[in-house]
């Protein structure tokens, strides 16, 4: 039985927030009978607490469950959170020097230093290395620190694990053709590469949604316009909070704006909202189920983001297409917009503008053909590109490629 390690510093356990896109390829390859560990933090990222690994220990999953010691951190952008992926990146090493006799490595990056930690040892010990590139880091670092030279200098040593990475590996998996094609940036190299999509699982996805919708109350003529994700330095929320504000002068009173999620920037918004008179709605965290209930539910979905933002097909992306409605695109990847463009499931504007994101609001309002179209565009495009059991066997495939 080949025994394959997936390394992930953010990966949701049972009862946690976090990202499911790990755990989701673990327990693929365990039903097709591969001895899989899932090697990940003791430190749970999106609660900013240490994990109960007894409590963890007692849970049932269908794969093995390793965990790298690190301190934590309080801030996501924070020099402590550099010192504990460094000391776990150190852990890492230590531990596959222990046990590290896998057929094949999967690991995820960033964080570019215990990636880097993982490249290494597969090429020492002649083991197929596999690189999900899921962010770009310094890149996206520089949304909260871009001071000339200074930021180069800073940010450089993160540049310099990541490079050495992408010189590494066997082959790239990326969450789009642009983080699939990074680590060919500066290494001309022939490994295989493809691109799959965070996605979600539909079946899921649609339980969630099924189940909880009777639960949501919406009024007979509320027009719900529907962001959900992080409230952050990356993200226009501010935004869209303003345009509630404007249509409300306007007269529109049944559009509602619905904000699901929690971040930093979270009380700073709900606080300027209280000072308006849109029709705005600070939802808070949902689980997925819920949130996917608020999806269905809407009449049009936001991928909000500033001009700056450096992301390109995000999470929620397969979730929202999901819900089957109309997207209104500020995020300025050339290649999301090319993709809203081509499979015409939305509207792409530019960002931090408040009329201009209130008129688009307004056109989708207006017209209900335009809506029920762009929602079928949306739903079929989840369906074939987005759907995990599908599109996951493309990584799978490329895994069994490396190891024969």
């Amino acid at each position: 039985m080949k025994r394959i390690a997936i390394i992930t510093m953010g990966v949701k356990l049972n009862n946690e927030n976090g990202y499911t896109r790990f755990r989701f390829l673990a327990e693929f390859l365990s039903k097709k009978g591969y001895d899989v560990d899932l090697i990940t933090t003791s430190f749970q990222h999106w609660a900013k607490e240490h994990r109960e690994l007894d409590k963890v220990a007692q849970e049932d999953y269908p794969f093995k469950i390793r965990f790298i010691s690190e301190p934590g951190y309080k801030k996501n952008i924070d020099l402590r959170r550099i010192v504990s992926h460094r000391i776990a990146a150190g852990n890492l090493k230590d531990m596959l020097r222990q046990d590290g006799a896998y057929d094949l490595i999967y690991c995820e990056i960033p964080p570019n230093d215990v990636a880097l930690a993982a490249a290494r040892y597969a090429k020492k010990n002649d083991i197929p290395f596999v690189v999900d590139v899921n962010d770009l880091w310094p890149e996206a670092m520089r949304m909260v620190i871009d001071i000339p030279i200074v930021s180069n200098m800073l940010f450089y040593p993160l540049l310099r694990d990541a490079e050495k990475v992408y010189s590494l590996c066997s082959g790239v998996v990326g969450t789009s053709d642009e983080y699939a094609g990074r680590p060919f940036l500066r290494n001309k190299r022939n490994v295989p590469s493809e691109t799959v999509y965070v996605g979600n699982e539909l079946k899921v996805f649609d339980e969630g949604a099924e189940r909880f919708m009777p639960e949501l109350k919406k009024g007979e003529d509320e027009f719900w316009v529907t962001y959900a994700g992080t409230i952050g330095t990356s993200y226009d929320i501010k935004t869209m909070v303003l345009s509630a504000d404007y249509l409300k002068r306007r007269g529109y009173d049944n559009i509602f704006i619905k904000i699901l999620g929690g971040g930093p920037l979270k009380d700073e918004l709900e606080n300027l909202a209280y000072t308006l008179k849109g029709n705005v709605e600070f939802v808070g965290y949902a689980p997925y189920e819920k949130m996917a209930a608020y999806l269905k539910k809407s009449d049009v979905l936001v991928n909000s983001f500033v001009k700056k933002a450096p992301q390109s097909i995000v999470t929620k992306i397969g979730d929202y297409l999901a819900a089957g409605k109309p997207m209104i695109n500020t995020c300025s990847s050339l290649e999301f917009r090319e993709k809203v463009e081509t499979d015409k499931f939305g509207i792409n504007i530019e960002a931090e503008n408040v009329e201009i994101l209130a008129d688009a609001i307004l056109k989708l309002y207006k017209d209900v053909n335009m809506r029920k179209n762009m929602g079928g565009m949306a739903r079929k495009v989840a369906e074939e590109e987005f759907d995990r059991p599908i599109s996951y066997k493309k990584i799978v495939d490329l895994m069994e490629k490396l190891m024969s």
